[in-house]
């Protein structure tokens, strides 16, 4: 683990050799950061890079950020932007993960993760059915048999279309025997948006990370029918799919991208940057408090990664006719 002092040793000697991007006097201060989140506010990636803040803030790492977000079509809309326009700022970070991957697939979008240099993958998460507290449906196999009675009748939140949320929806119909292009998939630009279709009865059930329905489950006002782990988690009371009979194992993951055209120093700096941060007794209490899995991959094995990755979801989208 690198200690703080030789985290801004390093930041110093970067600066020394010219690395504009951090703007920070050598000695003087740790960096400033700016986090780009291209979903709406509320959701895992906004949650992420916001843990990140407050961690990388509370272990003196950075001096300050600046989160901007831009939402959209699971991350495609700010892609562009992070991409084009903020190529080259060697003090900058994205947050995106798999369901960015299903969408880039899905929407056939021009521009790709692999456009952008890879920093480290972080967190992993299993991904969590649930309905409403006054829904009829009490396990997943009720879930299921109003799904294969009439799919178009069981509407389901989720983030974007072809992300995670929905490739794991179409998995479940696959699995249940239901055409999985006969689904009523609901859409939603950010977590916040697709938990107040779910507190307000607009949908019969939603899928996301656990993280992002926990404190609803809790305060009793969500149900959760199942999780999509291999087997039981601690600390979270729900079966999983494969309990009752559903055959879906699912692994969501998030990371974080520097822009294209950063320096190698830019990019070593900001891979320490994570490496220390993720080394924080800080960034572990958070792992515990919000049930993320500690996957951390970084550099180049984070690149390699993402490549596989990204063919293997696009066989997933195929099968289910989502690409």
């Amino acid at each position: 683990m690198l200690s703080r002092r030789s985290l801004l040793l390093s930041g110093a000697a970067i600066g020394a050799a010219g690395l504009a991007g951090w703007q920070t006097p050598a000695f003087a201060q740790a960096p400033q950061l700016n986090i780009f989140v291209p979903a709406a506010p509320g959701g895992g990636w906004d949650q992420t890079a916001r843990t990140m803040d407050e961690v990388l803030r509370k272990e003196g790492l950075i001096s300050g950020s600046q989160i901007t977000n831009v939402g959209g079509a699971g991350g495609t809309v700010g892609l562009p932007q992070f991409v084009n326009q903020w190529k080259g700022k060697g003090n900058s970070l994205m947050v995106g993960g798999m369901v960015m991957v299903g969408a880039i697939i899905a929407n056939k979008a021009p521009v790709t993760l692999a456009q952008t240099t890879p920093i480290a993958r972080l967190t992993g998460e299993f991904e969590a059915l649930v309905v409403p507290a006054a829904s009829p449906f009490k396990t997943a196999q009720d879930f299921v048999a109003a799904l294969k009675a009439d799919p178009g009748k069981v509407p389901v939140a989720g983030g974007s279309a072809g992300g995670t949320d929905h490739i794991m929806f179409g998995l479940i119909a696959k699995g249940a025997g239901v055409d999985p292009t006969t689904i009523s998939y609901v859409p939603y630009a950010g977590g916040g948006e697709a938990l107040a279709a779910l507190l307000g009865n607009q949908v019969a059930a939603g899928i996301s990370g656990y993280g992002e329905f926990s404190e609803q489950v809790a305060a009793g006002a969500l149900r959760l029918l199942a999780i999509s782990a291999g087997e039981r988690q601690q600390g979270i009371d729900a079966p999983t799919l494969k309990e009752q009979g559903i055959d879906v194992e699912l692994f969501n993951w998030r990371g974080v991208f520097a822009p294209p055209e950063v320096s190698a120093e830019d990019k070593d700096a900001m891979i320490k940057l994570v490496q220390s941060m993720a080394d924080s007794a800080s960034w572990k209490e958070q792992l515990g408090k919000r049930n993320w899995t500690p996957i951390l991959l970084t550099g180049d094995d984070f690149a390699k990664f993402l490549a596989e990755d990204a063919a293997r979801v696009e066989g997933i989208l195929k099968d289910l006719g989502l690409a």
